[in-house]
């Protein structure tokens, strides 16, 4: 026997079961309650949200006769006399549901309001519901609308849509609007709970949360979905089960992204990508969660009670609010929700997202000196003639002179070698950080090596055990720990176990190589700040140097 949909089992029968749609509910109760009834009305929103289920219900209520046959209208149905359960299964020769898109034509409303004049067979009213209404043709609106005006006094009139700018006002201005509004997460979750304990579906929370984010305010879809992932997890509705079925994203990626941005640290961004690629991840749907979590650590700056104990990603939301400021965090938003609509114009969608990344990187917001970001050389007020002007022109054609770079030896460019019987090991002072540039590693694994400090070198009889500080604990997942031994137990070709500590790895390969790049750009910084000539263009001409423009020779 075929199950039913979750989404068809579990369909609201009446008002109290209704989700998420209080403000039509309440509107609706009271008007059958006061036998107040307009003879139209019109429900627009997205998909899935219950305007058909809505139109059933008040269908319902406006013919339902009780349990005994001889009760009146009333906002809560019954749900055993005949025309309850009847319309409920579909079959009530007095319901009548009818589709636009497939009927759209004059012809099709003119028999639809022929038919409208006969009295309802055994209902006390003959309710007409017309789905997707937009999609009638012009003739078809006019065909209908003296009916639509002054029906007679037995028909009831239900309009639906998705699209009600394409109704012309004649129509609105005769039916009652109701716009359904889309579900909120929280309350989908709570509806998918619910379901799933009377299914006896085991579940995890993280799981629902994800399917809720996924349905965008639909209801139906979240049913479908959750219909969808029962049947690909064989099993509990785990988080991980969801994550594999829609191809989201672990927020642990996105939390290591920003992490690197705050640490300036570009190849781990690029390796972050390169692990969402090995694992085939969406960068579009990436983009659009970075661009969501970068909204709520905002909202953790500017409003922290706003942040809410139960969200998964609290203490990380509170952490990530703490390293940036509020103009870093608005200008990565802007940057997330801008190269959405740009991945499809980049070479491939990774190039794409590592761009975003490396834009975010590239890019700070000015410092609030009021200090402009681009400026020419003169003062808005300065004449572009004369003598001045011309000196200036010569002065310009000067090259700035940035700080010295030392570079790299010959030894220091040659590739590292990999064969143990070249490995040294000194007990007393291992090597820690050429070991981590020599292995064979690539991804969030050279990452976690990247970030590691050795803290304790000790050699037993079963082999080495290195205690480490790591800079960033989230790289450090039972998995990249693993793998990181093994690499280091084949290169020194000895059994070594890692254990991890969390805390502030100071001569970490990433800590190093960011305080020689902040050297770096200071002794830019310096160079440009006492160049004569630069000098000269600031005392004669105002010229002002563009904050965060100076960059180190490479």
């Amino acid at each position: 026997m075929t199950a039913l949909a979750l989404a068809r089992k579990w369909r609201p029968r009446d008002f109290s079961t209704l989700v998420g749609q209080e403000h039509v509910v309440k509107a609706l109760s009271h008007a059958l309650d006061q036998q107040r009834l307009h003879h139209a009305w019109l429900f627009t929103g997205t998909r899935g949200v219950g305007k058909t289920t809505i139109s059933r219900i008040l269908a319902k209520a406006l013919n339902c006769t009780g349990a005994d046959g001889k009760g009146q209208m009333t906002s809560q149905p019954c749900g055993q006399c005949p025309a309850c359960t009847e319309i409920d299964a579909g079959r009530y020769v007095d319901y009548i549901e009818m589709d636009a898109a497939s009927n759209r034509g004059v012809e099709d409303m003119a028999q639809l309001l022929e038919k409208a004049m006969y009295a309802p067979s055994s209902a006390r009213f003959k309710v007409y519901m017309i789905d997707e209404v937009h999609m009638l043709t012009g003739h078809a609106f006019n065909a209908m609308l003296k009916t639509l005006e002054e029906p007679p006094p037995h028909i009831k009139f239900i309009l639906a849509t998705t699209d009600p700018q394409k109704i012309p006002v004649t129509v609105l201005s005769r039916c009652l609007q109701f716009n359904l509004k889309q579900m909120p997460v929280p309350s989908i979750v709570e509806h998918l709970q619910k379901v799933l304990d009377a299914e006896t579906v085991t579940y995890d929370m993280g799981a629902l949360r994800i399917l809720a984010k996924a349905a965008q305010g639909s209801m139906r879809d979240a049913l479908s979905l959750t219909d969808q992932a029962i049947a690909y997890a064989a099993g509990p509705v785990s988080e991980s089960a969801v994550r594999a079925m829609l191809g989201t994203l672990d927020e642990a990626y996105l939390i290591g992204a920003l992490n690197a941005l705050q640490a300036k640290d570009g190849a781990s961004l690029v390796a972050i990508a390169d692990e969402m690629a090995i694992k085939s991840l969406s960068f579009s749907l990436a983009l659009q969660d970075l661009a969501s979590l970068l909204q709520k650590i905002a909202l953790a700056q500017t409003v922290p009670s706003a942040v809410l104990d139960d969200w998964p990603e609290a203490t990380e939301v509170r952490r990530l609010a703490s390293l940036f400021n509020k103009e870093e965090v608005q200008l990565y938003y802007q940057i997330a929700i801008t190269s959405r609509p740009d991945l499809s114009l980049a070479p491939d969608e990774q190039t794409g997202f590592v761009m975003a990344l490396l834009r975010m990187l590239a890019f700070k917001p000015g410092d609030g000196s009021g200090s402009p970001r681009s400026a020419g050389p003169a003062k808005s007020g300065s004449s572009s003639t004369g003598p001045s002007a011309a000196k200036a022109a010569t002065m310009a054609s000067k090259p700035l002179v940035s700080a010295p770079v030392t570079m790299p030896t010959p030894a220091e460019l040659a590739p590292p070698s990999h064969a143990k019987s070249n490995v040294v090991i000194d007990s007393n002072d291992p090597d820690w950080q050429s070991w981590m540039k020599a292995l064979p590693i690539r991804g969030l694994v050279q990452q976690l090596a990247f970030q590691t400090e050795l803290q304790k070198w000790e050699e037993t009889p079963t082999g080495i055990k290195a205690l480490v500080l790591v800079g960033m604990p989230q790289l450090a997942s039972p998995e990249n720990v693993t793998r990181l031994q093994e690499a280091l137990s084949n290169y020194i070709g000895q059994s070594v176990k890692i254990l991890i500590e969390t805390g502030k790895a100071n001569q970490s390969i990433a800590a190093v190589e960011a305080k020689v790049k902040q050297e770096k750009q200071e002794g830019a910084e310096n160079s440009v700040a006492n160049d004569d000539f630069v000098k000269t263009l600031q005392a004669e001409f105002g010229a002002t140097v563009v904050p965060g423009s100076i960059r180190p020779i490479q």
